[in-house]
């Protein structure tokens, strides 16, 4: 097995089990069966490129970062990496902006985590900043 085979059999089997499915669930997701999930994540096959975008898709990972070798560099979120796309459509003014809303945002967040050990608000629904997270 290729070094890029097993980096696509472990990301794939990690990613399904962080998502807490089964291999016959994901299965159905792309419609092929539980046993050849079962193959990918083992490594006794590799999907073709159709098949591997379907992961990525029901996965919501990009297919870069399925099959790629570069985790650092790599985007795995799908949703991130369209809002990201996104921003390059916008002025340099409004990008500058946004991003130091994120940063901002980041901060407080990093803050939050290093005092309470954790990124959730610890039920604080008083504190303005922690209104929009789900408790």
């Amino acid at each position: 097995m290729s070094e890029e085979d097993k980096i696509f059999a472990s990301r794939l089997l990690a990613l399904r089990k962080q998502r807490g499915w089964s291999q016959p669930e994901l299965a159905k997701k792309i419609g092929t069966s539980g046993a050849i999930i079962g193959r990918y994540e083992r490594g006794e096959i590799t999907p073709s490129i159709g098949v591997a975008r379907k992961l990525a898709e029901a996965l919501q990972v990009t297919l870069d970062y399925l099959v790629g070798d570069n985790e650092i560099n790599t985007v795995q979120d799908k949703a991130m990496l369209d809002r990201w796309q996104s921003l390059e459509t916008l002025s340099m003014e409004d990008r500058e902006r946004i991003l130091y809303v994120i940063d901002s945002l980041m901060r407080d967040a990093r803050t939050r985590q290093a005092y309470n050990g954790s990124t959730s608000c610890k039920h604080n629904k008083s504190n303005r900043s922690c209104k929009n997270f789900k408790h």
